[in-house]
């Protein structure tokens, strides 16, 4: 499970954070301490740090100053105040984003996964692993071998449910209609109609999503056809 560093001094919007956070899956840990925070950081692994800039004692930009000497994690500032020099300083000590206060907690959820899923995908393309692997959440295809793994136990599919899956995959959040999808897996002079994809998907979802009328991975966008939901 990734984590989260919450350092935050006020409780209630710490608290926001972190009740919108982990319903989406992430462990949190919170300090209200700008002081605790940084060792925190500093002596622990985490995913992604949200960090307020007025905090007691050592402030947000020190704390970033401080983790970039020796982290590249994904950090994101918070601030109350809307001028563009506090958003400057923040991004140019090592800051990856900002938020402004109040903020919707759905949107700070969205952008952790976004950063998270960015410095990974970064992370696997300078270890050179990114051209064999994609991983997202508890699934992980492992391209070269053609096997899929879910919490890391296999699945294991046909050829056709391998293909179509590592395609919406290689094309995260890109919505492709039924016609699309089976002249790319099937091919334009395939004998058979765009409805197998329908079958395909299904069977797919039976094998890889917890819950087949709540897909994590592959969602169905109505009257348009599917998209592969990236983290």
């Amino acid at each position: 499970m990734k984590r989260i560093l919450i350092i935050e001094d006020d409780v209630n919007i710490s608290a926001l954070e972190r009740d919108y956070l982990e319903a989406n899956g992430y462990a949190t840990d919170i300090e209200h301490n700008g002081a605790q925070g940084l060792a925190n950081a500093i002596n622990y692994d985490y995913n992604c740090i949200i960090v307020d800039i007025m905090l007691p004692e050592i402030n947000g930009f020190e704390i970033c100053r401080e983790v970039r000497k020796s982290k590249d994690i994904p950090i994101i500032i918070v601030t109350a105040k809307k001028e563009d020099i506090d958003k400057i300083r923040g991004l140019g000590l090592g800051a990856d984003d900002y938020i402004v206060k109040p903020f919707s907690p759905s949107e700070l959820v969205a952008r952790v996964t976004a950063h998270i899923n960015r410095y990974e995908r970064l992370v696997l393309a300078s270890q050179g692993e990114s051209k064999d692997i994609i991983e997202t959440g508890r699934l992980r295809i492992e391209k070269a071998s053609r096997r899929v793994f879910i919490a890391n136990k296999e699945v294991v599919l046909a050829n056709k449910e391998f293909d179509l899956l590592l395609f919406l995959a290689q094309n995260p959040n890109v919505v492709f209609s039924k016609d699309q999808l089976f002249d790319k897996i099937w091919g334009y002079d395939s004998i058979g109609e765009p409805s197998t994809v329908t079958v395909h998907i299904n069977k797919l979802r039976e094998k890889i999503e917890e819950d087949m009328s709540k897909p994590q991975y592959i969602e169905t966008v109505w009257g348009a056809g599917y998209r592969f939901r990236e983290g």
